[in-house]
């Protein structure tokens, strides 16, 4: 028997919404530094450090990057051929899948060693002796972020300007706020790294930001598995007694 347009049309769409939010899980796998002695500072340290070359878990951390980047870029890949084409919807799923790409990218250009937990690196970085990867990783890094920060911000906007995602409408906002707060955090804190004064908690804005970037995937993948106008129904609120 075959299968009817509107029946392969909601399959791809849950197809699509597994793989995003599988993608969010496997994008927050650094939390498994809070269970393995991983010798890296959380507060201090770039979460790419965990995936350094020289690290003990630098492969299990590149794989999971691999698997996150793949899984975004898929999910959001099928979205793009399933969902309805809009132009701020269609720029917000291309730039979700430069992300994932980016991810998956960024996996396989990992760090030679990790600059903020090791001064010998972090004087080898300086110098410019550390392996060119360094280089590749930050350009890597930098459009996966990008791609994310654009994802959220478009996505978000189509959701307000179309009215076809009420949840994240309504939810959105407030994570791409806090999204854009923790980016200029991870910044000023690289910078301040670069320039010699310290850390300033870079390894903490950073996982905030990547872990605000998982909370916004999982979201869009619960408005991608509802159906086309699907309506969220909330119980009225019991009358106050007199």
């Amino acid at each position: 028997m075959a299968v009817p347009p509107s029946r392969r049309v909601a399959l791809r769409r849950r197809a699509a919404a597994v793989l995003l939010l599988l993608g969010a899980v496997a994008y927050t796998a650094w939390v498994l530094e809070l269970v393995f002695a991983t010798g890296i500072d959380p507060v201090r340290a770039y979460v790419s450090e965990l995936a350094a070359a020289d690290q003990p878990l630098g492969g299990l951390f590149r794989a999971t990057d691999l698997v996150a980047g793949l899984l975004v870029l898929a999910g959001a890949l099928s979205a793009l051929i399933t969902l309805e084409r809009r132009p701020w919807t269609t720029a917000g799923w291309a730039a979700l899948a430069l992300f994932g790409a980016a991810t998956a990218l960024d996996s396989r250009l990992p760090l030679s060693c990790a600059p903020t937990s090791d001064p010998a690196c972090a004087a080898r970085e300086t110098a410019g002796l550390v392996a060119a990867t360094h280089t590749a990783h930050a350009i890597s890094s930098s459009l996966a972020m990008t791609g994310a920060l654009a994802a959220l911000i478009l996505l978000t906007f189509a959701a307000r300007r179309y009215g076809h995602w009420p949840r994240l409408a309504r939810l959105g906002p407030p994570l791409v706020l806090a999204e854009l707060a923790a980016t200029l955090w991870t910044l000023a804190s690289a910078a301040a790294f670069t320039a010699g004064r310290g850390t300033w908690a870079l390894g903490a804005g950073q996982r905030l930001q990547v872990l605000l970037v998982a909370l916004y995937l999982a979201l869009l993948a619960g408005c991608v598995a509802r159906p086309a106008g699907h309506k969220e129904v909330r119980k009225p609120k019991p009358e106050a007694r007199p």
